[in-house]
């Protein structure tokens, strides 16, 4: 059996703003759209996949605990962040962060 991975982000203090101003670049140039259930659309081109396969593999390193699903559908990429029960909140943080939230940390 696998063991759970720990929910908590590893990234230290000095990482952290970095990180959410990275996200947040990405949001302002390439996001479409958020929708209520947290799925975030962005604009379907090289350049944002590949800026958000870098974050999404940058994330998965430091937040294990949680899960990204990147599609393409049409004109659009599509972002489903998912996390185990009790972190959820811990996802909602991180598509508030792609959508500028100021208030978005981990």
């Amino acid at each position: 059996m696998t063991p759970e991975p720990r929910i908590a982000c590893s990234l230290s203090a000095d990482e952290l703003p970095n990180r959410l101003a990275q996200i947040r670049a990405v949001g302002r140039d390439s996001l479409l759209s958020v929708s209520r259930e947290g799925t975030l659309r962005f604009r379907a081109d090289d350049i944002t996949r590949g800026r958000l396969q870098d974050i999404i593999a940058a994330e998965s390193r430091c937040c294990p605990f949680l899960a990204f699903d990147l599609r393409e559908e049409g004109s659009e990429l599509r972002l489903t962040i998912t996390a185990p029960e009790g972190a959820e909140p811990l996802a909602v943080d991180l598509a508030n962060a792609f959508a500028g939230d100021a208030g978005a940390a981990r």
